[in-house]
């Protein structure tokens, strides 16, 4: 769409910030060796700052054991931003998003299921992942109590700093589920590993499954309790929601389903009082940090600090169609980038569903073009960088370009709908009842009243309505798969294997390749059936 540059401010998590704000301090690491970097309590805050930072910034980044990325995507940083890449490639693959800006061919072969291990969006996911890796294992292997006790680093200082270690894993084992989730099966390195002297071996996805489930569980105690962390940083809800979700697709991961363990975790994570958010409207909003009720874990943006083309900013640009004055985005108007297959569409009850949110003035329904036909389907203004009353985002910069929109990773309506289909899906533990209340209680917030409530529920019920609830959030590739719809005939919609109409794929689009370049790089490596 648009290259861009951007330097990385690290951002300074001061302990005594109130955990009611939504934005981090910003503060400059520049010219720091390591050594002098861990010397101080303040150098640890300053570092685990990074790592998070790697969530919402760009910059260079590698692969698992390598220093350097191919050309083409340091060429162009809209290609390493996290979430840019991840929504591509979970939402743009589905019914979700087609793509029309004709400069940027890759997400259009996303679309149409026709990448290949040379793909940057697939790269680009991929090195980010391995990025903030490679982050928290230093921070991790810094922060051990031997290097703490080394440096003189001891009592309540120490304490928070186990605590910041236990955030890093965390966030470690987030990346892990993306690379297991799309990826299958990676290569693998943790904070004992020498970047270097050796080539990281490959890790099954069965293996890496485990490996993340026991990571959560093992820092549980050293994380804080639910709701009592800063803005932004995990807390113990942020991984028991990772576990319910990790639980619901252990079929697909291992082979063997745990749907009593996932609605274990929901049970956790609904048991500390998360709430509903009244309004659908104000989930994805400039001020949405305020949304502490229903947001268990959220990346924060910031339209003067954080600057990036991806991020929420490419979710308020991208839409076609949708006027600066209705998204609160570049003064300049719609990117044009992104509509909505008549498929997706047809989900939603658009009469009386909020959560559409469909932009159709000057659009038509039908896909029936999928480049440069920026007029065909709809698109949506669920991303809106504007506050509650309306407002301009207050922390907008002098283009209204770039959004301070967060990103909720995990909230509460997403816990709902997996104790409903683990529920369906045979766990022994929860409640039929309880799974339709659930499920009900998202329709009655969405139609504003009971009219949408229903008498019960099948799986494909959940599906659908995790495709309204969680629309363009990154989850409808992953559900899709669960549900063995991604690249079957069991669902078509336009542009599915760059028919028209759709068509069936090879199954081995389940996964994406592990990228050609460290294919050539790593000889541990071996790359996914069918690639």
């Amino acid at each position: 769409m648009r290259a861009f540059k951007i330097i990385i401010f690290l951002v300074f998590v001061g302990a005594t910030i109130s955990g009611c704000l939504k934005k981090l301090d910003l503060s400059p690491t520049n010219n720091l060796t390591p050594v002098q970097l861990y010397s101080t309590p303040a150098g640890y805050q300053q570092a685990m700052a990074k790592v998070y930072s790697a969530w919402a910034l760009t910059g260079n980044q590698g692969g698992a054991g390598q220093a350097d990325l191919p050309t083409q995507i340091i060429a162009d940083e809209g290609n390493s931003d996290f979430y840019r890449d991840f929504w591509y490639l979970q939402c743009l693959t589905t019914d979700e998003a087609g793509w029309n800006y004709h400069s940027s061919t890759d997400p259009l072969l996303i679309h149409e299921m026709q990448w290949d291990a040379n793909n940057e969006v697939v790269g680009g996911l991929y090195y980010r992942s391995f990025f903030q890796i490679t982050l928290c294992n230093d921070f991790i292997k810094q922060s051990s109590d031997a290097n703490l006790s080394s440096r003189g680093i001891g009592g309540a200082s120490a304490d928070t700093i186990r605590q910041y270690r236990a955030e890093a894993r965390f966030i470690r084992a987030y990346q892990y589920w993306v690379l297991m989730d799309l990826y299958g099966n990676p290569p693998f390195v943790d904070e004992n590993t020498v970047i270097g002297s050796t080539l990281p071996k490959q890790i099954k996805r069965a293996d890496l499954f485990n490996y993340v489930t026991s990571e959560l569980k093992a820092i549980n105690s050293d994380l804080v309790p639910p709701k009592q962390n800063q803005y932004g940083r995990a807390d113990q809800a942020a991984a028991w929601a990772l576990l319910s979700r990790v639980y619901l697709n252990a079929q697909v991961y291992t082979g063997t389903p745990q749907y009593d363990s996932a609605v274990a975790y929901c049970n956790k994570v609904i048991g500390v009082g998360y709430t509903l958010h009244p309004k659908f409207s104000e989930l994805m909003l400039a001020d949405n940090n305020l949304n502490t009720d229903e947001f268990i874990f959220t990346i924060p943006y910031d339209g003067t600090h954080t600057q990036t083309y991806g991020g929420t900013t490419v979710l308020v640009n991208g839409p076609a169609g949708v006027p600066h004055t209705v998204s609160g985005g570049a003064q300049t108007g719609s990117w044009n980038c992104i509509r909505i297959t008549q498929q997706f569409v047809g989900l939603f009850d658009t009469a009386h569903d909020s959560r559409g949110q469909f932009w159709t003035t000057g659009q038509t329904l039908d896909m029936t073009q999928l480049l440069d036909a920026p007029t065909d389907g709809f698109s949506s203004f669920k991303f809106r960088n504007v506050t509650r009353t309306g407002a301009e985002d207050p922390d907008t910069d002098p283009t209204t370009t770039f959004s301070s929109i967060d990103l909720p990773l995990f909230r509460l309506a997403e816990t709902y709908l997996i104790y409903a289909e683990s529920v369906l899906r045979g766990a022994s533990t929860g409640s039929q009842t309880q799974a339709l209340n659930y499920f009900n209680a998202l329709r009655v917030r969405a139609y504003g009243d009971s009219s949408g409530v229903v008498s019960s529920i099948t799986l494909q019920d959940i599906l659908n309505e995790r495709g309204r609830e969680l629309m363009w959030e990154g989850f409808r590739r992953t559900d899709l798969v669960r549900f063995s719809q991604f690249t079957t005939s069991d669902y078509l919609w336009a542009w599915k294997g760059g028919v028209a109409n759709g068509t069936a794929v090879s199954s081995n689009l389940n996964l994406f390749p592990i990228p050609a370049f460290d294919i050539s790089a790593n000889h541990n490596l071996i790359q996914n059936s069918g690639y």
